[in-house]
């Protein structure tokens, strides 16, 4: 058993009240609670980096208290999405009065535990002891470029990628990897970036589903080196249907095709 574990709180404006009272030292001096952050204002259009810009900070720490209510929790989920790569403390959720299904979307965004309020520090001290004794490994980490390509997937590239982050241009370029919550969680994320703009919700709307065709149909073509008959076919989709696409959004196959093809087997 460690002498002492130092927690980060991060705290948000809307969860404060509950959050503050904890800083300090608990359960005789060997749990502490800090707060190296100014309170965080999810309402702000930039909010979401707060903990991946804080990584280095948060390093100091052996774990990050992140409090998840029902009005912070698309702020938790694009937080948890912009830090992959970035932070490598673990992550702990303090959960108010949230659904199984939101608890698994935050697991898939790399959430290591969580603990329910009203919190019991001695009941927290024993989850952090045992994630920090078995050192579990960030939870379903991003593939590196380099690993996107041995799997023959093409890299983004184009005016529509202009702009995006890495880890959006990593998820876009492994669209066809990724599972149903992954994406739910990025369209989640995406539209509450939007709704917090002036952007109209058809705009928003439009600009998410063009990312997410753009993505997919570069990531197919990639998949069957530009056979766009046999991208077509995996992707359950008509060939005109497919081919329109490819127009609408100025995408060629040529970038996708191998310079040559592969040599047939030697008899023998």
């Amino acid at each position: 058993m460690r002498e002492r574990l130092d927690c980060a709180l991060i705290a948000t404006v809307c969860t404060n009240d509950w959050i503050r009272p904890w800083t300090g030292r608990h359960w005789c001096g060997r749990l502490y609670f800090h707060a190296p952050m100014p309170s965080i204002d999810i309402s702000q259009h930039n909010a979401s980096a707060s903990l991946a810009d804080s990584a280095m900070l948060l390093r100091r720490f052996d774990v990050c208290l992140l409090p998840v209510s029902e009005h912070s929790l698309a702020w938790a989920r694009t937080s948890l999405l912009a830090a992959r790569g970035r932070l490598e403390t673990p992550v702990f959720a303090l959960i108010d009065q949230l659904k199984a299904a939101a608890l698994n979307d935050l697991y898939e965004l790399g959430l290591h535990d969580f603990v329910r309020t009203p919190m019991c520090p001695e009941e927290l001290r024993v989850r952090i002891e045992r994630l920090l004794d078995e050192k579990k490994p960030a939870l379903h980490a991003w593939p590196q470029p380099a690993v996107a390509q041995a799997q023959g997937v093409k890299e983004p590239t184009g005016p529509h990628h202009a702009g995006q982050a890495p880890d959006e241009a990593t998820l876009c370029s492994t669209i066809l990897e990724r599972t149903g919550l992954e994406l739910d969680a990025y369209a989640a994320a995406s539209a509450s970036r939007s709704a917090t703009s002036r952007e109209s919700f058809r705009a928003a709307k439009s600009k998410i589903i063009e990312r997410f065709e753009t993505a997919y149909i570069k990531a197919a073509l990639g998949r069957h080196s530009g056979n766009i008959a046999m991208a077509a076919r995996a992707a359950q989709k008509h060939r005109r249907a497919f081919w329109a696409l490819m127009r609408k959004y100025d995408i060629d196959a040529a970038p996708y095709r191998s310079e040559s093809p592969p040599k047939p087997f030697a008899d023998g």
